[in-house]
């Protein structure tokens, strides 16, 4: 038997057990049930006020016999659903449940790009201009902070290197000059500050103390200018190569430190009041489906793109795997509210009527509560219920919908005639 017999028959036993309308000369008769005619006693009429007699249930909350019932209800008042039998329920795979308590987060869902942490991307590029005579590093070499990764032949550093080894040994020649008294304190000034002036434009070049005081005890070795690296990191892009003559400026790598990305992120500008520099963000990426990755607000710009009307956004997201890539895309969540033991149900219990949001508790076998609640936060087909619902209380969760139809059916004329 299909689903659809099986809703067809509890719409039935729903439509067999309601009064239908029907032109009567009279009143129903004394026996059929429903005394409704003016024989009937004030006793009789009195309860007839108090409980309807169709669904056994009090007049003012039966959902079926009152169509106009549920667009008057508030979040935590209901109207009753009675069915066919105590097996209707059971026919249609109505399930139940009570509702669960853990954490859920309001969001402002967004889409994001993943970037290279710009305060830590580096090009490396040529000091001098000359020919590479090493790289020791590829692509994807992860690299210490000070890390030689290229080494290059200048003219002009080994003019600078011949040019303060000469002064060194000038310096030395007048120290002793003067020790003798053979030249005068200006000549050894003089020797000084040569001296000096080759060695800043050593350092200048990125020659450490240490290796100048060598190169001017080896002086006919053969002087590299040693690249290194800013600091420590992977490199993402090389240019470089053995034997190329490169201009002094030029890049040779680029290095980015990767521990932490950044996800630049698009938010419509109706979102924008709630989201603040500080507010956790988390990110879902199709490559990656059992991932979620979090970070933080730390940037929004000063203002709204004039055709999309989105405003860009950065989130700092620690990447300490290095599953994160530049340029992949992501669905982002900006966690506006966090709510710790709420009471959560599956948003499949939820059924739309008059525009309010209705959960059906189970009272019994064949009786429900249509319940209006209001509801908070939406996470992976969860929702927070923040008014109308009790922890303790049995829910319908899935396959509710025959019992939404029970409750609207007597808009098709299914009510009490009289009601």
């Amino acid at each position: 038997m299909t689903r659809s017999h099986l809703l067809s028959l509890l719409l039935a036993g729903v439509l067999s057990t309601s009064c239908t309308k029907q032109t009567e000369p009279a009143g129903h008769g004394a026996g059929d049930g429903h005394n409704h005619g003016a024989a009937a006693g004030e006793a009789g009429e009195a309860s007839h006020a108090k409980m309807c007699p169709e669904h056994n249930v009090p007049s003012a909350e039966c959902g079926i016999c009152k169509p106009e019932l549920p667009a008057t209800l508030k979040p935590g008042e209901s109207a009753k659903v009675r069915l066919a039998s105590g097996d209707s329920a059971g026919i249609a795979g109505v399930a139940t449940a009570a509702p669960t308590v853990g954490r859920i987060a309001e969001a402002v869902e967004c889409y994001a790009e993943l970037a290279f942490n710009q305060n830590r991307l580096a090009q490396i590029a040529a000091p001098v201009g000359g020919i590479i005579q090493e790289v020791p590093v590829d692509l994807g070499s992860k690299v210490d902070e000070k890390q030689t990764v290229a080494r290059v032949w200048s003219a002009s550093i080994a003019e600078a290197v011949a040019k303060a080894v000469l002064s060194h040994q000038t310096l030395d020649r007048e120290r002793k000059l003067r020790v003798d008294r053979v030249s005068s304190e200006k000549d050894l000034q003089q020797a000084e500050a040569e001296h000096r002036g080759a060695c800043q434009q050593l350092r200048t070049l990125g020659f450490t103390e240490e290796q100048i005081d060598g190169l001017v005890a080896r002086p006919h070795e053969q002087v590299l200018m040693e690249v290194r690296a800013p600091f420590a990191g992977e490199i993402v892009e090389r240019t470089a190569v053995h034997g190329a003559l490169v201009e002094a400026g030029r890049p040779l790598f680029t290095l980015a430190d990767r521990s932490v990305m950044w996800a630049m992120l698009n938010i419509p500008e109706s979102a924008l009041g709630r989201v603040k520099i500080g507010q956790t963000v988390e990110l879902r990426m199709e490559s990656l489906p059992d991932q979620v990755f979090t970070g933080k607000l730390t940037w929004i710009a000063a203002e709204v793109d004039g055709r999309s009307r989105m405003a860009r956004a950065r989130a700092e997201v620690p990447n300490p795997d290095g599953l994160l890539k530049s340029k992949m895309f992501a669905q982002a969540r900006i966690l506006t509210r966090v709510a710790e033991g709420a009471t959560l149900l599956p948003s499949n219990a939820l059924q739309r009527i008059e525009g309010k949001s209705f959960v059906f508790v189970k009272l019994s076998e064949d009786l429900f509560d249509a319940r209006v609640v209001r509801c908070g936060a939406r996470q992976d087909g969860l929702v927070e219920i923040l008014e109308g619902l009790k922890p303790n209380e049995v829910v319908a969760v899935n396959h509710v919908f025959p019992l939404k139809s029970a409750l609207l059916i007597s808009r098709l004329g299914a009510g009490c005639a009289d009601d």
